[in-house]
């Protein structure tokens, strides 16, 4: 097992959008957090990063110990995994950036200690290529931001230990993050690879001039979007079931789905012309407001939808 009590240092390796909202959550948990990243003012953009994030995770609940005192940085990357609990890296998406930097943490790291990935899309199988330890390495693919969406798909690869995983979910579990196992390794992972394929029929759409830009994003998000933000799609329809459920789905109305909308579901190019409609559309559609601003919304809306689904889970609804 890899309980939280055996855990009191957490590395951070890479400070971007995803380290340094990686970061704010283990602060929030009452972890120790070392930090590197070798980019000029990573750790000025850091600190303001969590300055700005800590009234969020304040309004999410923070654990006693939380403080982002319990900061520090270093740029040596040896240096900040030396004495970790665990390690999450969170570089640029490059595979050979990603082997050598993961041969360089597993040498300098604890052989006990769990290298976890942030990557969206490399195979571990790929990243773990020169470890000495390569079964302690594991994808742990957050969603963005990682300080409140608790989402983390956790993929291990050919060399990883089974252990490894059981012992990921369960650490990931114990600082509320909602791990989902990943059982094969696959480009983009999964929950990726669903966006993607829902992405790809808006783009097909506004191609297609069946809808604008700002209608679009709307049939998501004032649609299918607001009960997605409550249950998966396969509970979903096992409600559109009636009372007959995903019995009488799947014997009536999945059929129309497959036979009928499946078929016909488009596969766009991506010419400039339509990267310029796609463009145009969104800055028409946010009205001006920074990007600043549009997260701050999100994340306000976010954490009202997590409060409520935390609500009614206590009541027991």
């Amino acid at each position: 097992m890899y309980p939280r009590e055996t855990v009191d240092r957490v590395a951070i390796i890479g400070t971007g959008t995803i380290g340094a909202s990686w970061a704010t959550h283990y602060l929030a948990r009452g972890f120790h957090v070392t930090a590197s990243d070798p980019a000029p003012q990573a750790e000025e953009a850091l600190r303001s990063f969590i300055a700005a994030a800590w009234d969020t995770v304040t309004k999410l609940g923070l654990s006693a110990a939380a403080s982002p005192d319990r900061l520090r940085f270093t740029r040596d990357i040896r240096q900040a995994v030396a004495d970790a609990d665990f390690v999450q890296e969170n570089a640029p998406e490059r595979p050979e950036l990603k082997v050598k930097l993961f041969a360089e943490i597993d040498d300098a790291t604890p052989p006990e200690v769990i290298i976890a990935s942030s990557s969206s899309g490399i195979m571990m199988s790929v990243i773990q290529a020169e470890c000495r330890h390569p079964e302690r390495t594991v994808i742990a693919h957050p969603f963005n931001p990682p300080h409140i969406i608790p989402l983390v798909e956790v993929v291990g690869g050919t060399k990883t230990a089974p252990q490894t995983i059981r012992d990921t979910i369960s650490f990931y579990k114990s600082i509320g993050k909602r791990p989902i196992h990943v059982k094969k390794e696959i480009p983009g992972h999964a929950a990726n690879r669903i966006q993607a394929a829902l992405y790809r029929e808006v783009v097909h759409l506004i191609d297609q001039g069946v809808l604008d830009v700002a209608d679009s994003d709307d049939a998501v998000s004032w649609g299918p979007g607001l009960r997605w933000g409550i249950m998966g799609p396969n509970v979903v329809w096992h409600l559109g079931g009636g009372r007959g459920g995903i019995r009488h789905f799947v014997n009536h109305l999945m059929p129309l789905i497959a036979n009928t909308l499946w078929p016909s579901l488009g596969n766009p190019e991506l010419t400039p012309e339509l990267q310029e409609t796609i463009v145009n559309g969104i800055l028409e559609e946010v009205d001006g407001h920074s990007i600043d601003e549009l997260a701050a919304q999100r994340d306000a809306i976010l954490c009202a939808l997590l409060s409520a689904r935390a609500q009614h889970a206590a009541s027991g609804c």
